[in-house]
């Protein structure tokens, strides 16, 4: 049997998906959720009025970090449909640390701070673990 596509397909998916977290930290995610004022112990109103600029602020991190998040996304697709497809040396170790370091400390961040989202992050993560597990597969297929 070969599976080799699969794996490649899955790792684009990652991509995918982090490319369109990236736009939705950019055009969509509001300076702050409600949770993050329940993990800080307050409330939206009185951040407002003891740090009146702190929302201006953290729409421009969150646009930062979104152009960031999109860019991994982007160069993940690519190394998906190029290199990893290729089976280049040293190319899973990189999506392995790739993953790890970006949607995969997320997901821990996630899990940490308590986030009503920790689930939903968690199973973005999963592409590439299943990528990953599939790349090995196809490996051993060959």
């Amino acid at each position: 049997m070969q599976l080799r596509p699969y794996s490649a397909t899955v790792l684009a998916l990652g991509g995918t998906i982090l490319m369109t977290l990236g736009l939705y930290f950019v055009f969509l995610r509001p300076p702050l959720l409600p949770e993050d004022a329940r993990f800080m112990g307050t409330s939206l109103v009185e951040l407002q009025a003891t740090v009146p600029g702190l929302l201006i602020w953290l729409r421009r991190v969150f646009s930062v970090m979104g152009g960031y998040m999109f860019a991994t996304g982007l160069l993940t697709f690519y190394v998906a449909v190029t290199t990893f497809r290729t089976r280049v040396r040293g190319v899973a170790g990189i999506v392995a640390l790739a993953g790890l370091t970006s949607i995969g400390l997320m997901a821990v961040v996630n899990f940490i701070i308590g986030s009503d989202f920790k689930w939903l992050i968690l199973s973005f993560a999963l592409p590439w673990t299943l990528a990953l597990a599939l790349y090995w597969l196809e490996r051993s297929d060959s």
